[in-house]
């Protein structure tokens, strides 16, 4: 399965004194398997586009093909295309509703009209995709949990209608470091373990660095870069141009190479950093 993105534009309110042109002629493909970061600063596009991609919002121009199907024409049925393409918006414990983990990530396959035990199976296995011991935390109510552990459920929800793209919008806006980390540690399960395709929203480069295995870069609704996470946070000044930056161990690197550390350029990452570092002070 692939999602395939043509001349892609997107108008608001077209013809009105409060016209907004979102997207403007964009091109991409994701491939079947893939872990993609969409960056780019407020109002760059990368929500309107995510939209798109399971057919929530119509394009004004353009084409778009999830696994060979045109979702752009209007005859064909997108209640298909959104069982393969799951999106997870921002802070989506605000969509828990349930009195119970169990009944609330059971919700979406029950609207499948699927039977009771199939639904319990798709609960079963989502929680233990998200992390969540099903014993554990089936009865509980959703709303004891974490902030963390309530994203988790809402992921949960998601999966259990079995897509094999997964899009996530900001997944750790508004968690504390330790949620953070606990969200993408699943995230990267999610991809490594299932095969499944990610699609990551995100502002933080340091998130984006850690786990993506391309980046695309947003701005003014096209694409300004895209390529894997060395490629783009070389491009720093182009980066910064258009308001965004690279992780904050790389611009200490970079400073340590002025200072003249022999230390490689191609790090993002604190593990890369720490690497770097040790391997340093072994050769001295």
């Amino acid at each position: 399965m692939s999602i395939k993105v043509e001349n892609l534009k997107h108008v608001y309110m077209p013809k009105t004194p409060f016209e907004k042109i979102a997207l403007d002629n964009v091109n991409m493909e994701i491939q079947d398997g893939e872990f993609v970061a969409l960056i780019g600063h407020t109002g760059s596009g990368k929500s309107t586009l995510i939209q798109h991609f399971n057919g929530l919002l119509e394009a004004t121009s353009g084409k778009i093909i999830v696994d060979g199907t045109e979702i752009t024409d209007k005859k064909v049925n997108l209640t298909d295309v959104r069982k393969k393409v799951g999106l997870v918006f921002q802070y989506p414990e605000y969509q828990l509703f349930e009195e119970t983990i169990a009944e609330d990530i059971a919700f979406g396959p029950k609207n499948l009209g699927l039977d009771t035990e199939e639904i319990k199976k798709r609960v079963i296995r989502s929680m233990e995709m998200v992390g969540l011991d099903y014993e554990t935390y089936k009865d509980k109510s959703p709303f004891d949990l974490s902030g963390g552990q309530k994203r988790r459920v809402a992921i949960a929800g998601v999966i259990a209608m079995k897509p094999t793209t997964l899009i996530l919008d900001e997944p750790t806006a508004g968690l504390d470091p330790k949620g953070r980390d606990d969200i993408l540690d699943q995230i990267s399960k999610l991809h490594k373990e299932y095969n499944m395709t990610i699609i990551l929203v995100s502002h933080s480069m340091e998130d984006v660095a850690k786990i993506a295995e391309r980046i695309v870069v947003m701005n003014h609704g096209k694409v300004a870069l895209q390529g894997a996470p060395a490629e783009v946070f070389k491009e720093v000044d182009t980066l910064e141009r258009i308001g965004l930056g690279v992780p904050q161990v790389t611009y200490l690197i970079r400073e340590l190479r002025k200072k003249g550390l022999p230390i490689s350029d191609n790090v993002f990452t604190i593990e890369e950093a720490k690497k770097e570092l040790r391997k340093i002070l072994k050769d001295n």
